[in-house]
């Protein structure tokens, strides 16, 4: 495995002027309000976001017109149709259609407009269901995705190798950062189409409000999972903006092929049991949590290989327990009349 490529520091690019056009696509949701927040505390003044109200990202004229428009100069890639395992295995098509057509749209957009710089998010789903743990970014494409969210899974790889692709035939600036879970200000609190934590913290909260003596969950609750505060993802989304360019991310497969993803995660994993768990803790509910094993678990492990970027000067921040207290009151402020 040839991985030289990757410098063990990065090779500081041009500094990127703090009046710079900066859009970020998907700025109102979990990743996008953070990496915003992120971009104002680093003292960027102009920053560009549209709501899907303002500009249909699947809409290829669409997203043209806005860039001969609004000209950015550097692009965060953050939107995207997302959910939890409910969600992925029912709207199958919808995920992988409209991911693909938002990539696309914007990743071209971005190459014909003359965008410095763009970064991708992708996910931890596009590694193989039973690759080697922790995840290395080499591990891509070396065995069968997990089935429940197979189509966004293909949709986020294809992001990646259409960022590669541009980079090899047109010289561009395209990275992409694979974060680990998610979770903080701004996530998707649903009822049904929500991740795991954000629907622990939902459910809990309203059995505790409800006083009800059980909470029943999915699965048995013995798969592992990784967690990352999203504003710990946002520093590190402006850090590789501001100190990464591709050639520094770059790496060879044992194929031979140059890839320029890296993985953004905590290096920390905990079980979904013990996710409850805490979670129960912090909400204080007191009652019985039950689970229901003929529901599925999902991909049994879960860990991100984040040693690159380390190496290259970034590390989280936030730990578990007191993220979720944050993300709890930040859904007790939009949901729960800050009871």
């Amino acid at each position: 495995m040839s991985n030289s490529t990757l410098n063990s520091k990065p090779q500081t690019p041009d500094p990127i002027p703090r009046d710079a056009r900066i859009y970020v696509a998907g700025h109102l949701g979990l990743v996008g309000s953070g990496i915003w927040r992120a971009l104002e505390r680093h003292g960027y003044t102009n920053l560009i976001g549209r709501s899907i109200d303002e500009l249909d990202l699947i809409n290829q004229q669409s997203v043209d017109d806005f860039f001969s428009a609004e000209k950015p100069e550097y692009v965060v890639l953050v939107a995207a149709k997302v959910g939890g395992i409910n969600a992925n295995n029912i709207y199958r098509a919808q995920f992988l259609y409209e991911n693909l057509m938002i990539e696309a749209n914007i990743i071209h957009a971005a190459y014909k407009h003359g965008v410095k710089k763009l970064l991708f998010l992708g996910s931890s789903c596009i590694y193989p269901k039973l690759a080697p743990q922790p995840l290395k970014e080499e591990h891509l494409l070396t065995g069968p995705l997990e089935p429940t969210n197979e189509p966004y899974a293909i949709a986020k790889i294809a992001g990646i190798r259409l960022c590669d692709a541009y980079n090899r035939q047109y010289s561009t600036n395209f990275i992409s950062a694979m974060p680990t879970n998610m979770y903080g200000p701004g996530d998707n609190y649903h009822p049904e189409n929500s991740h795991v934590l954000p629907a622990f913290i939902r459910r809990f909260h309203e059995a505790k409000e409800q006083d009800l003596e059980k909470v029943e969950c999915w699965g048995s609750g013995s798969p592992l999972r990784e967690f990352l505060y999203s504003d710990d993802l946002a520093e590190a989304c402006v850090f590789l903006l501001e100190n990464t360019s591709y050639a520094d991310v770059a790496f060879e497969d044992e194929s031979g092929t140059v890839q320029s993803h890296i993985n953004v995660g905590s290096g920390v994993e905990i079980t979904i049991k013990e996710l409850a768990e805490t979670v129960a803790d912090v909400i204080g509910y007191k009652g019985v949590i039950e689970w229901d094993s003929s529901k599925p678990d999902g991909t049994p492990r879960k860990l991100m290989d984040s040693s690159r970027l380390r190496n290259l000067g970034w590390e989280p921040k936030i730990e578990m327990r007191e993220g979720i207290a944050r993300a709890y009151e930040d859904f007790k402020q939009r949901y729960g009349n800050g009871q």
